[in-house]
């Protein structure tokens, strides 16, 4: 399988089919990397993550990268399909709902190579990379069972999908660890870029006492970062470094280091040990991290390192659970 694979991605980077020995990928023109997003490039969450690692990768690799933000799961075949026949040699799907998509494209194509993360896809010319969220959502929710006062937090996401409830359910289990009695509350708002679904979400939490609130809901999210700088309570964020957003009112940032990851996809591709499969990737491979706030007390920073040192080291597991909780 390797070898058959490792001759698709030669034929596929030389336009004349010219033959490639080695390891190292050589070819006669620039690859072409296409990124197709669920929202904004610009979002300071989720798709930034990936633009700006899609862009570190394909500049150390000399891979030339166009993107298309925004896509609905309706108009994610045709962009898959219109990159491949375009030519692209490498099409990243970023978020779940980007895998079965993949696989029908990839079956038409099957000289493309399709990556995506977050997803359980995999063929020959498609590979998955899942990075454990749920860890930095543990760390999260250890850190806010310590900074509540009401004994009431809330954590809220978009659609129900699996790399996003494992999330919401890895952000309850970590504070139900810190103090098994809190309350978590949740909220779906179904929508990756609608901030003001979040406001909502939040504000309706906030009335019911929670004062720290986490989210995972990309762009939308935002909204919930908003509620909790007016109504001055603790907030969490998701994705990339959001102190920017709420600099009084943040005590983390869960980072998604899509810059490790594609380069891990997007270098297996230049050097010719592409195989597609899924693979998964935590702390220790510094896939994931939590951002500390200089908000957080000292004490409950010690806390929450000493979680992350023994999520790293194997001391501490983190329980990955799809199942949606009432």
């Amino acid at each position: 399988m390797k070898k058959v694979v490792a001759l698709v991605l030669v034929l596929m980077l030389a336009v004349g089919m010219a033959a490639c020995t080695g390891k190292s990928a050589t070819s006669t023109e620039t690859v072409k990397v296409a990124l197709c997003m669920s929202g904004a490039a610009n979002d300071q969450g989720w798709n930034q993550a990936a633009y700006e690692g899609a862009k570190k990768a394909c500049e150390k690799y000399g891979f030339e990268l166009a993107y298309t933000e925004n896509l609905q799961p309706a108009d994610i075949v045709t962009a898959f399909a219109d990159y491949a026949a375009n030519g692209y040699n490498v099409v990243i799907g970023h978020g779940y709902e980007f895998g079965d998509p993949a696989l029908e494209v990839a079956a038409t194509y099957p000289k493309t190579i399709f990556v995506c993360t977050e997803s359980n896809a995999s063929a020959e010319n498609v590979a998955s990379y899942v990075m454990a969220c749920e860890q930095t959502a543990f760390v999260e929710g250890i850190i806010a069972a310590n900074m509540t006062k009401s004994g009431k937090v809330g954590a809220i996401g978009p659609f129900q999908g699996d790399s996003l409830v494992k999330i919401i359910n890895g952000f309850e289990d970590g504070a139900k660890y810190a103090k098994p009695d809190i309350i978590v509350e949740t909220a779906w708002t179904n929508s990756f870029v609608d901030s003001q679904l979040a406001l909502e979400a939040a504000t309706a939490m906030i009335e019911d006492g929670v004062d720290v609130i986490k989210h995972c809901a990309n762009a939308c999210g935002n909204g919930a970062i908003s509620a909790a700088v007016a109504a001055d309570i603790w907030c969490q964020g998701d994705s990339y470094d959001q102190s920017s957003l709420a600099p009084d009112n943040i005590l983390d940032s869960a980072l998604y280091n899509l810059d490790v990851v594609l380069d891990i996809a997007l270098g297996s591709i230049k050097d010719g040990t592409f195989k597609g499969d899924v693979y998964n990737l935590g702390m220790k491979d510094n896939a994931v991290a939590v951002l500390l706030s200089k908000n957080l007390p000292e004490d409950v920073a010690k806390i929450a390192q000493q979680a992350i040192d023994d999520i790293i080291s194997g001391k501490m597991e983190v329980v990955r659970d799809y199942v949606v909780r009432n």
